[in-house]
């Protein structure tokens, strides 16, 4: 895209702008995004970080649209329960009818949890049906496509940021944001600009 423009970049320049804008973009972009359904897919997914691997919980609705995401470096009770929050804290959430899981044995305790912890709605039910996460499953491909192109990140706190900026490009590729076509590059890029008042 820079190229088209006629202009060149180092990598390292782009590193430090997405190490930077990143994280904003995605804190931007949440208030003008469409409300969610109401029954969620809760899923995690291996991002390797030096050598090692950690966890990315993602969550989505069953119409595909992302609702929130979370890095960790650990797969276990307290992880799920920290998403389960930051998860009902999404702006542009509607409360959930059901939470679809994987056999992932640390969901019903965390979800026990944060409904007891009035996190999770009372009403709401955790759903351990394998093929009910093939949505998910599916929409993790185009972030883990977006990692494997960076190659390898070399910190924590680099990988948190740069996959802020991918979830938030993924939010508007899918048309999540209001009044803005997913198909629709230049109007995102416009939208994007507008964010920080640079559009004309």
């Amino acid at each position: 895209m820079m190229r088209e423009r006629g202009l060149e970049v180092d990598h390292s320049t782009v590193f430090r702008w997405i190490q930077r804008y990143a994280p904003e973009i995605n804190r931007r972009v949440r208030p003008h995004l469409k409300m969610s359904g109401t029954s969620y897919r809760a899923d995690e997914t291996y991002i390797k970080v030096g050598k090692t691997c950690k966890y990315l919980y993602r969550a989505v609705d069953k119409q595909g649209n992302t609702m929130e995401f979370m890095l960790s470096t650990k797969r276990h009770v307290s992880a799920a329960k920290r998403f389960f929050k930051k998860m009902m804290r999404a702006e542009h959430r509607r409360l959930p009818f059901t939470i679809g899981v994987d056999k992932n044995a640390a969901y019903p305790e965390a979800f026990s949890a944060s409904q007891a912890d009035m996190i999770v709605p009372k009403g709401c039910k955790l759903r351990r049906v394998k093929y009910l996460n093939n949505v998910i499953e599916q929409d993790h491909r185009f972030v883990k496509k977006k990692v494997r192109a960076s190659q390898c990140f070399k910190s924590f706190q680099t990988a948190e940021r740069t996959l802020e900026g991918i979830e938030a490009v993924n939010m508007m590729r899918k048309g999540q944001v209001k009044r803005l076509a997913g198909s629709d590059s230049q109007g995102q890029a416009k939208f994007v600009e507008s964010l920080f008042g640079l559009a004309a």
